[in-house]
């Protein structure tokens, strides 16, 4: 499992020019689903996901998680992260998980971050046409992958 997460002042997912999803302050994840993955991946990533420290404390020193500053998070699948582009120009997604898959694992992470959080997450539509709008707020913007756990 392989998420790209941004500490975002603001985002949203749309989908066919309607609004999906909203939030303000937290992070915005993006996140892809590889055959490999099992529920152990699960458990490993949303406990980083909701204790990563990346929001600033009150010396401006990124020590804070999404717990600890009640912050929101958006979720939205994306296959393309395990896009492999050593040969050629065009992308090959072989190692991403096929929907049957992919849709359990993405709709259990939702409802693990909902109740590591303590309330509903925004969430983008797997398999969706969605159009992503966020305000990185740093810019930060961490890429973290259950495979490389050390």
């Amino acid at each position: 499992m392989r998420v790209v997460i941004q500490r975002v002042i603001r985002s949203s997912v749309s989908i066919g020019g309607n609004l999906k999803s909203s939030i303000g302050k937290g992070m915005m994840v993006l996140v892809g689903f590889e055959e490999a993955d099992d529920e152990k991946d699960l458990e490993w990533m949303h406990k980083k996901i909701l204790n990563l420290r990346i929001f600033d404390d009150e010396n401006g020193v990124m020590n804070r998680s999404v717990l600890d500053t009640e912050g929101e998070i958006l979720l939205v699948s994306q296959f393309t992260l395990h896009a492999l582009t050593a040969k050629g120009n065009r992308p090959a997604y072989i190692r991403a998980a096929r929907p049957e898959q992919a849709i359990p694992l993405y709709e259990k992470l939702i409802g693990m971050l909902e109740i590591g959080l303590g309330k509903p997450i925004g969430t983008g539509e797997f398999g969706a046409d969605m159009q992503v709008e966020l305000v990185n707020d740093g810019p930060v913007t961490i890429i973290i992958d259950s495979k490389n756990k050390e």
